[in-house]
């Protein structure tokens, strides 16, 4: 397996982590799918999203595949008046990464992250490895410390 650039930069911190590799299926790039694919709960499998506020322009969260965001919590846990999602086409050019790769780890910049609190319940979840057929396993302590996020609420009930 390759090294990706998320996996560069755990290991150069000395962070901990899984490499999880699944069969990519372009037709579904959903993240229950990919939980599927891994043989993990909905819960422990996080999704990288990424929105631009209106004060502190992009935002990068992440939360469970299986829930959606709320994006008057999630401008309001981050200090914006209004928040909207990426557009996809702009998604590469802003974080170095495509849609079903996009990983909080590695991205060109170091932006505001926001881990939704349920993360808490877990000792270890996954995000993504920076490509599409990759997930890591790591501790949800390392991964908040690492990219500095804020945990809290932001998803819809």
């Amino acid at each position: 397996m390759t090294k990706t650039n998320a996996m560069r930069m755990l290991d150069k911190a000395k962070i901990e982590y899984t490499p999880l590799e699944y069969a990519v299926d372009d037709s579904d790039l959903s993240g229950t799918n990919i939980a599927r694919s891994v043989g993990m709960d909905y819960s422990e499998v996080f999704k990288t999203l990424v929105a631009k506020g209106d004060k502190t322009g992009t935002i990068v969260m992440c939360l469970p595949v299986d829930k959606e965001v709320d994006l008057k919590k999630l401008a309001q846990v981050s200090g914006n008046k209004k928040v909207e999602m990426v557009h996809v086409k702009d998604l590469l050019s802003l974080t170095g990464y495509i849609r079903g790769g996009c990983s909080p780890v590695g991205m060109k910049k170091k932006f505001p992250t926001y881990i939704c609190d349920t993360c808490t319940k877990h000792e270890k979840i996954t995000v993504s490895a920076g490509i599409k057929g990759c997930q890591l396993l790591l501790k949800v302590s390392d991964l908040i410390s690492y990219t500095e996020a804020k945990v809290c609420d932001f998803i819809s009930k």
